[in-house]
């Protein structure tokens, strides 16, 4: 008996020295924002005030266009991932970005809100600031969900929409992606605020990709860094607590402007299926399927993408 006794003893001690080994191999602790500044800003980056946050901000392109466009990342992305998008828009269109708060180098809300209704009072202050009366006004994800609402909360101000596998309406997901699993357990959500390793956020990206060999070692790099900017990882689990699909489906309706759905058929995380739903329900609106793309479709293939959204332009008044 007191061979067996040793015998668990010394297991446990094993299984916990492996523990904090795993623990001290993957602690990565919070990153000051002017260190990140230095690899993810450029020339186009600005830093406004905007209800107590610094909000890292890019307007380009053209200030002769009368309708810019302004586009929403979704959860745990930056501006960045507009990049393709922009590129192609800028030489005709004013285009407008910004890390929406709990994310990129913007960072936390001062008072850790991130209700839906937050995030499209965050949209109006941006247009405020920038002095634009309306805009045409797209997102993914996360980001579609807050178009979408600022449209139905500010009609005044949204006169198109580009929703990009939009959230906000209920849905039950094929795949999560793992950091999203992670923010959302209790116990694992305190742990992640110091422990992050980077196959975690890897995992992440690939799963919403279609292809998930596209995922580089750069873009993974970006995901990564950002998550880390001090305050993020603790907002992350704020914004799943606050921020739920569902609280304004029946108001989805209210919206009559012209509205270009575009979603990627190999979308795991919020099904594809739910493009009918939106088409249905917004007058006006069109549906574009792309067959191999995930849940980004907009990064997966930004020039097969936004060659959509071009169409789309060309079909309204200028």
């Amino acid at each position: 008996m007191f061979r067996i006794l040793k015998f668990f003893v010394a297991a446990i001690l094993l299984i916990c020295l492996a523990l904090a080994g795993l623990l001290v191999a993957y602690t990565v602790p919070d990153r000051p924002v002017d260190e990140l500044k230095l690899r993810w800003t450029n020339a186009a980056s600005q830093f406004v005030d905007i209800e107590g946050m610094q909000l890292h901000l890019r307007d380009e392109g053209s200030r002769d266009d009368p309708m810019p466009m302004v586009l929403l990342h979704g959860t745990s992305a930056s501006l960045h991932t507009w990049d393709g998008w922009v590129d192609e828009l800028k030489a005709q269109h004013r285009v407008i970005r910004y890390d929406m708060p709990g994310f990129g180098l913007t960072g936390p809300a001062p008072d850790s809100v991130y209700s839906v209704e937050r995030y499209a009072k965050t949209v109006i202050a941006v247009l405020d600031e920038l002095g634009i009366e309306e805009c045409l006004l797209g997102g993914n994800s996360l980001g579609g969900y807050v178009a979408w609402a600022t449209a139905v909360l500010y009609p005044e101000r949204v006169k198109q929409l580009v929703l990009v596998d939009p959230s906000g309406l209920p849905f039950e997901s094929q795949s999560i992606p793992l950091g999203f699993k992670i923010a959302q357990t209790p116990i694992l959500k305190e742990l992640m605020k110091g422990v992050l390793p980077r196959f975690v956020i890897q995992q992440s990206v690939e799963n919403v990709f279609g292809d998930p060999s596209l995922v580089t070692a750069e873009l993974v790099d970006r995901y990564f860094a950002l998550t880390t900017r001090a305050g993020n990882r603790l907002a992350l689990a704020e914004r799943f607590k606050q921020t739920q699909p569902g609280a304004m489906a029946t108001r989805l309706q209210e919206i009559d402007i012209p509205t270009l759905i575009l979603w990627g058929e190999q979308d795991r995380l919020i099904p594809p299926a739910l493009a009918s739903r939106f088409e249905h329900d917004i007058t006006n609106s069109q549906v574009v399927l792309f067959d191999k793309l995930g849940h980004v479709p907009h990064e997966e293939d930004p020039i097969g993408t936004v060659a959509m959204l071009k169409g789309f332009l060309s079909q309204l008044p200028r």
